[in-house]
């Protein structure tokens, strides 16, 4: 089992470049594909405010802007790729309608790379990563400084099928990875789980790894940061959005609270 292609979400900012070189780094360690999708704003976005068969002087100017846009951030999003210099880098600028387009990318790609700031909420493609991460469900990793497909792997693991989901689809990062580290904390869940039961099931499929045990029944996602920082780990895989989209979203949630922490990497799936 090995990834093919990695997607990057792009928006032709300045903003684009570090999240496309921690993506080069993931395409790099499989030799896989690295599919850089410019996003630009959707004009179909703009056709409700306009109302139906009027095209006034503001709204043709407001057309012809996003237009100009679109054609400056795929020209922004080509030099990125190029600087990077990675020789198995496609760039694809989508058209209206661009939801369509990115979702259909990202059912043809292994793992959907985003930044920091996309994941905390902020920023043109804030609403892109959550429709892909919960509506399209797709294995997403919000690459953060210090990433390294090799470095130190946290597995948080509950028992529940989303944590079982994100450890199954980040096992061949986790095969690479130099350590991994399998916590969860059973008196913060429901669940009733056995860690050295993962770690048998990893050690079968190639990932060494050993258990802690986490101590305490308060937040979760402050007892998973604190055990990634104890380990010296830059990847935390974690299952995303356990409870409704909705309210994790309104009242926060592990999830929420992972995505607003300064700590590792984090790969995550629905």
């Amino acid at each position: 089992m090995s990834w093919a292609r990695i997607m990057v979400p792009l928006a032709g900012t300045a903003h684009d470049q570090t999240v496309v070189q921690l993506a080069a780094k993931l395409a790099g360690a499989f030799q896989a594909e690295l599919a850089c999708v410019h996003a630009p704003a959707d004009m179909a976005d703009l056709m409700p405010w306009m109302g139906e068969g009027f095209m006034g002087g503001v709204q043709v100017t407001a057309l012809e802007s996003l237009k100009e846009a679109a054609q400056e951030g795929a020209k922004a999003c080509a030099k990125v790729a190029a600087d990077v210099s990675y020789p198995h880098t496609k760039v694809i600028s989508l058209e209206s309608p661009v939801w369509a387009g990115l979702a259909m990318e990202g059912r043809l790609s292994d793992v959907i790379v985003f930044d920091d700031a996309a994941a905390r909420g902020r920023g043109p493609l804030a609403e892109a990563f959550q429709q892909l991460v919960a509506d399209e469900q797709r294995p997403t990793l919000v690459a953060r400084t210090g990433f390294k497909p090799d470095g130190v792997a946290v597995v948080a693991w509950d028992g529940g099928k989303e944590a079982s989901r994100a450890m199954r689809t980040a096992l061949p990062l986790l095969q690479k990875a130099s350590s991994v580290v399998v916590v969860g904390a059973p008196s913060a869940s429901s669940r009733a789980f056995e860690l050295d039961r993962l770690v048998a099931f990893l050690g079968a499929r190639g990932v060494k790894a050993t258990a802690k045990v986490l101590e305490g029944s308060g937040d979760a996602g402050g007892l998973l940061l604190n055990a990634a920082r104890d380990a010296g780990a830059n990847l935390l895989v974690a299952g995303a959005f356990g409870h409704p989209r909705l309210q994790e979203f309104i009242f926060g949630g592990t999830t929420r609270t992972l995505l607003n922490s300064d700590g590792p990497s984090l790969f995550l799936s629905h």
